[in-house]
């Protein structure tokens, strides 16, 4: 059975959902939001209870660690792709047999495009935070996105 509310809203919002009544299930996204903001707060509430299960509090950091990481490199990869895809070949020779990131980054021709790429995705800003290195995590994602780009034309030309 639904239970009927009354709510207050401004006279402004009052004018759009009048406007905008025909468009929108009103009381479906009342739900659906009300609903959600419900479990942020039981999920919250449940995280910070008394009852503290670390094993399982390791297991969801070890996997949010996981996940973050991998979006660094995924990150890097497109990146290393998207570079790749217009680079010329010597550049992409030196880039293939380069084994220090470092030089790399530095270098005269490659050093303002590294300077936009960690501007972009704030990688400075979570290096080595908590024994995870994302620059890293960016740049060997960005290294593979280049070498797999390689590998599928390099028979070719």
């Amino acid at each position: 059975m639904a239970q009927k509310i009354t709510l207050s809203i401004p006279d402004m919002l009052h004018e759009k959902l009048t406007e905008w009544r025909s468009s929108f299930n009103f009381s479906k996204m009342f739900q659906e939001a009300l609903t959600e903001a419900i479990q942020k707060k039981e999920e919250l509430q449940k995280r910070f209870s008394d009852e503290f299960d670390m094993p399982d509090i390791i297991k969801r950091l070890r996997e949010e660690k996981l996940a973050w990481e991998n979006n660094f490199f995924q990150k890097g990869k497109t990146q290393g792709v998207k570079w790749a895809q217009t680079a010329h070949y010597p550049d992409l020779l030196y880039v293939l047999h380069c084994d220090n990131t470092y030089e790399l980054i530095g270098h005269e021709n490659y050093k303002l495009y590294f300077q936009e790429m960690y501007e972009t995705y704030s990688l400075g800003k979570y290096s080595a935070q908590g024994g995870v290195d994302h620059e890293q995590k960016f740049i060997d994602g960005w290294f593979d996105g280049v070498e797999t780009f390689w590998k599928q034309v390099k028979e070719q030309i």
